[in-house]
């Protein structure tokens, strides 16, 4: 039996034409790694907008949803972690999927191996804008605010801000910055420092849209799940360790 990660789907994008497809895409290897599914993790912004309004379901994603669902029926816990995306998930996917919502950093045992987990937005940042446009969207009251909005226009707006922010970063995949610019980089190698003896063996992260497997130290590694506009990756991680694969390996 195996345990799944994933991350940065981003079903919905406006910014990239055959959605469809992606989502079918995902579907599908949902479907091939169930036989052996221990457990599945999703770190975030798995969905590029979503709001969770008391009595109305965001159009689309049926097909993932439905797969959710079939993994919790069939005893395969499933954790979603909140990205910064899809920050807005309250009680809809854990009531009527069965998932379990992760807000922040988690910590747990797999395999013997001592593993960290989060998306990775605001971890080893230091922009003071990121963190301010942070507070506001995780902010209770504005978060109540935005329920007064017609979701006609609450997830059109939503949307397209998530279009805008894809679109500035420019054509292409993500580019490895390097050790000393990458902030979750920098984050674990602070962690791991200030952890010492009881550093995890594994931290995992998404948010970055890059594909990293680094040596942190003699005991510690850091990995960065990929996205799924181009990498379509995804990390398994067994008795025999942990591995970075994408659907063309």
């Amino acid at each position: 039996m195996k345990t799944y990660f994933i991350s940065d789907t981003h079903l919905g994008s406006l910014a990239f034409e055959g959605d469809k497809a992606r989502e079918q895409k995902l579907v599908d290897w949902l479907d091939t790694i169930k036989a052996d599914c221990e457990a599945l993790y999703m770190l975030g912004d798995m969905i590029d907008f979503w709001y969770e309004y008391k009595y109305v379901v965001p159009r689309g994603y049926v097909r993932f949803f439905g797969r959710l669902a079939d993994f919790t029926d069939s005893g395969i816990p499933v954790y979603w972690f909140t990205g910064n995306h899809d920050i807005w998930l309250f009680s809809y996917v854990q009531e009527e999927l069965g998932v379990t919502v992760i807000n922040g950093i988690h910590e747990t045992t797999l395999y013997g191996q001592h593993v960290l987990m989060a998306h990775g937005d605001g971890l080893g940042d230091p922009s003071r804008s990121f963190a301010l446009l942070r507070s506001i969207f995780h902010n209770k009251t504005c978060q109540k605010l935005f329920k007064t909005i017609h979701p006609w226009l609450g997830m059109g707006f939503g949307l397209n801000w998530a279009k805008h922010s894809r679109l500035k970063r420019g054509p292409g995949p993500e580019i490895y910055l390097g050790e000393d610019k990458e902030h979750l980089v920098q984050f674990a190698k602070e962690h791991t420092k200030k952890a010492g003896d009881k550093a995890p063996d594994l931290y995992i992260f998404g948010h970055r849209h890059i594909l990293l497997d680094l040596s942190l130290s003699s005991s510690s590694r850091i990995i960065i799940l990929g996205e799924w506009f181009y990498h379509y990756s995804y990390g398994v991680m067994d008795e025999q360790g942990f591995e970075l694969r994408t659907l063309y390996d």
